[in-house]
């Protein structure tokens, strides 16, 4: 991934529906939720919602498919890994200090 695209998913993802309607995509898995769905679970109005899935879509966080006349929507997981790989390609110099620490118990 590119700096300007890393840009534009970081700006889609940096208001509070638009965190939570991919938030919660995210947790669907590859089948994705129906729009009405996301919009009864998210209480926000069908206008709303398509403007911020309009915006998801428009940085690759989110796909669309038409099944009958329902539109499901997805999280585009290739997109928001080559994201978190962009975010960490450098981290700590390569030391590997971004592996999960075990905690102790006291």
């Amino acid at each position: 991934m590119k700096t300007p695209q890393a840009v534009k998913a970081l700006a889609a993802l940096a208001q509070d529906s638009r965190l939570a309607i991919y938030r919660l995509l995210v947790q669907q898995g590859p089948c994705g939720m129906a729009a009405g769905i996301i919009a009864e679970q998210l209480t926000l109005p069908a206008a709303t919602l398509s403007f911020h899935l309009k915006e998801l879509a428009s940085a690759g966080l989110i796909g669309a498919r038409q099944q009958g006349r329902f539109i499901y929507y997805s999280a585009e997981y290739t997109q928001m890994n080559a994201l978190v790989e962009y975010l960490t390609e450098n981290c700590c110099q390569g030391q590997g200090c971004a592996a999960p620490r075990v905690r102790k118990r006291a």
